[in-house]
């Protein structure tokens, strides 16, 4: 299924975990620092022929920002999909927390934005609270409330062939927001905006994951933008993909994304990672 092709039963699927994911459950989140999602030694091929991952293994802390880089073709995307359920691994195993004994939400935000054409902003931020099981009665507050938060109060009833690149994936996160999903999965979200548009979203994204503290996977080609985004990040080899090195990212929070590509530790840290790329 394409990203084009994603409509009205389609959209429900690609967002509920809990009709997807098929993953063992990893048991009651705890406390901070526990897990959210779990790969253990994990290896993925396509017609038992073509392998993709190789023995990946990784966890996820709740409320983690970790960020995937790599290669193009190297399985970051395959990642994300089997963490949803919308794939199942060749060999091993992937968890995904439990809370009050039910499966974790987890949502998934495309590099294209997916928006239903048809629908204007409202309806398709409220896309994700009739996934969450939201009554209606509630959605005009909290559409309300996403569009003041993502700077969009004035563009409720505009259609996406209205709006700009920048615009539209505001109103997508605004969909993986009313969700309200325990982990979001992001596949190179803001990779298709300009510069500008992409730095802002960046602010965006940390200013609202400040607030919420949800569990993020977020795939980028883009080290400098891993870097200002991410507490961790991981970096794959290419196909097959496997983890060759893990950096943990020390800088300061709050940040200020522009701020700290100006400080050493920034340059020493994206200097390395990009040598374990093309090494």
């Amino acid at each position: 299924m394409t990203q084009d092709q994603v409509t009205g039963s389609a959209m429900a699927a690609l967002i509920d975990s809990n009709a997807l994911n098929t993953a063992a459950p990893a048991g009651p989140a705890g406390p901070a620092g526990a897990a959210s999602a779990a790969l253990s030694h994990v290896s993925m091929s396509y017609d038992g022929k073509l392998e993709v991952l190789h023995d990946i293994d990784f966890k996820l802390n709740e409320g983690e920002f970790l960020s995937i880089v790599g290669p193009s073709g190297c399985g970051k995307s395959t990642i994300l999909r089997l963490i949803s359920g919308l794939a199942q691994p060749s060999k091993g195993i992937v968890e995904v927390a439990s809370h009050a004994g039910k499966p974790s939400h987890v949502g998934f935000m495309f590099q294209r934005d997916a928006l239903l054409p048809w629908a204007d902003v409202n309806a398709n931020i409220a896309v994700g609270l009739e996934c969450a099981g939201v009554p209606k009665e509630r959605h005009a507050a909290r559409i309300k409330e996403l569009l003041d938060l993502l700077g969009l109060a004035e563009f409720g009833h505009y259609y996406p062939r209205a709006l700009s690149g920048g615009m539209r994936q505001r109103v997508a996160l605004g969909r993986l927001l009313a969700y309200d999903s325990d982990i979001m999965l992001m596949d190179e979200p803001f990779g298709a905006l300009d510069a500008q548009t992409k730095m802002m979203m960046g602010y965006e994204l940390l200013r609202i994951w400040t607030e919420n503290r949800k569990s993020v996977v977020f795939v980028t080609h883009d080290i400098e933008e891993a870097i200002g985004l991410s507490d961790r990040i991981l970096v794959m080899s290419a196909r097959p993909g496997r983890i060759k090195s893990e950096y943990r990212v020390e800088l300061p929070r709050p940040r200020d994304l522009r701020g700290v590509r100006k400080l050493p530790a920034f340059h020493e840290l994206s200097e390395k990672i990009w040598r374990d790329i093309v090494a």
